[in-house]
C-alpha cells in the first residue's frame, strides 16, 4: 500500500504543478471555451488541463516502473499500451482544444488508442457471466473498444460544471482501486501490484492535482485532452480485472459470484453512462445527430431546480458515489450492511436533491 501512496503522491503533485503552466500555454494557443447558449460558465477559460493530468499519469507510471515491488507489473507490455492510449486520445484532445477537430476524427483517434491498448493485452479476455464466458477473439476486441469509446464520450458528456467530471472520475477510481486491490488479496498467492489497481490510484492522484484549479469558479478546463484521457484509463482499469477476476474472488454467495463481476464495473460509470445514454436519446428522439450539444444535461437539470454551481456538483458527485461505493460495498461487507450503506447514501442523495424548493434561476 505504501507504494501505491506514493504513486498517487507522484500523480498529484505532477499535476497540480503542470497545470499553470498549461493555462499558460492554453492562453498563448488561444484555447479557451467560449461562451455558448448551453454552456453554465460566464468567464472564458482556458483549457488543456488534460495534458497536465497526462503528465502527472505518466510519471507515476515511469516511477512504478522501477519501484522494488510495483515494477513486476512491466513484465508484460500493457501498462506501456495504456500510456501509447493515452498519449493518443490526449494529443487528440488537445489539438481539439486549441481547434475543434470533426467528431468523426476523434472517432476515429478513439479507436486508434482502443486497438493499440488491445494489441498490448488490455482487452476482455472473457466475460463474467456466470462464470466466464469465452468470446471469439475478435468479438472480444470489438467489445474491448466499444466500451473504450463509450467511457472516453461518458466522461466527456458529463464534463459540464467545474470539477465536476473530475470529481466523478476520481470518485469512482478510488473505488475501483479498492476493489481492485482488496480481489487481488484473495488471489493465490497474492499480489496487490495489478495494472488495475495501479491505474486506478494513478487516476485519483490526477484528479487529486487537477482539482484545486477546476472547482468552481474553475482557473482552468480539463477539456476534451483531459475528458477522453480519463475516460480511456477508467476503461483500461476495468477491462484490466473484469475479464480475469472469477465470481469465487469477489464472493462466497454463489448469486453476488455471479453478478457482483460485471455489476462493479458497470456502475462505476453508471452516472456518466446514464448521462451519455439519456442525450443520445433525447437528441434522437427530436430529429438530432445525437453528437449535437443541447442544454439538458443532468447538471442543466440541478442548475433548474435551483441548485447553485457547487452544490449541484457535490450532490452529483454524491450520486456518482452511491452507484460506486455502494456496489463496491457488497463486494467486502456483508449485505446487510451493504445495503444499509447503500440506501443511507440513496436517501441522502434524494433529500439534498429534491429536498429543497426549486426556483428557476434567471437568465
Amino acid at each position: 500500500m505504501r507504494e501505491y501512496i506514493f504513486l498517487i503522491l507522484i500523480a498529484a503533485v505532477v499535476t497540480y504543478v503542470a497545470t499553470p503552466a498549461m493555462r499558460a500555454l492554453a492562453i498563448r494557443l488561444h484555447a479557451y471555451t467560449s461562451i455558448r447558449d448551453r454552456d453554465v460558465h460566464a468567464v472564458v477559460t482556458p483549457r488543456l488541463g488534460g495534458v497536465a493530468m497526462y503528465l502527472g499519469f505518466a510519471a507515476a507510471l515511469l516511477v512504478a516502473s522501477v519501484l522494488p515491488f510495483s515494477k513486476q507489473m512491466f513484465a508484460g507490455d500493457e501498462l506501456w499500451g495504456v500510456l501509447a492510449g493515452a498519449t493518443v486520445v490526449c494529443l487528440l484532445g488537445a489539438v481539439d482544444d486549441v481547434r475543434d477537430l470533426d467528431w468523426l476524427v476523434k472517432l476515429a483517434g478513439q479507436i486508434v488508442a482502443a486497438s493499440i491498448m488491445a494489441y498490448k493485452g488490455v482487452q476482455l479476455f472473457a466475460l463474467p457471466l456466470g462464470g466466464s464466458l469465452v468470446l471469439p477473439g475478435p468479438v472480444l476486441v470489438g467489445l474491448t473498444i466499444f466500451f473504450v469509446i463509450l467511457a472516453t464520450n461518458a466522461v466527456n458528456f458529463v464534463d459540464g460544471l467545474d470539477g465536476l467530471a473530475t470529481g466523478i472520475v476520481m470518485i469512482s477510481s478510488l473505488s475501483f482501486f479498492a476493489y481492485a486491490y482488496l480481489v487481488s488479496r484473495s488471489y493465490d498467492p497474492p499480489n496487490v501490484f495489478t495494472s488495475a489497481a495501479f491505474i486506478s490510484a494513478a487516476l485519483v492522484g490526477c484528479c487529486l492535482g487537477f482539482l484545486p484549479h477546476n472547482f468552481h469558479e474553475a482557473r482552468i478546463f480539463m477539456g476534451d485532452s483531459g475528458a477522453l484521457l480519463l475516460g480511456l484509463l477508467l476503461a483500461a482499469a476495468m477491462i484490466s480485472v473484469t475479464g480475469t477476476v472469477s465470481g469465487a474472488d469477489v464472493s462466497a454467495n454463489p448469486v453476488a459470484a455471479t453478478v457482483l463481476p460485471l455489476i462493479v464495473p458497470a456502475s462505476i460509470l453508471l452516472l456518466p453512462v446514464l448521462d451519455f445514454a439519456l442525450a443520445v436519446v433525447r437528441r434522437t428522439r427530436r430529429g438530432q445527430k445525437p453528437w449535437q450539444p443541447d442544454a439538458q444535461h443532468l447538471h442543466h437539470r440541478m442548475l433548474e431546480w435551483g441548485h447553485g454551481h457547487r452544490r449541484a456538483v457535490l450532490i452529483l458527485w454524491l450520486w456518482a458515489a452511491c452507484a460506486a461505493v455502494g456496489s463496491v460495498g457488497y463486494v467486502f461487507l456483508s449485505p446487510w450492511r451493504a445495503t444499509a450503506l447503500l440506501v443511507a447514501m440513496v436517501l441522502a442523495a434524494v433529500l439534498l436533491t429534491f429536498g429543497r424548493p426549486r426556483t428557476k434561476i434567471p437568465a
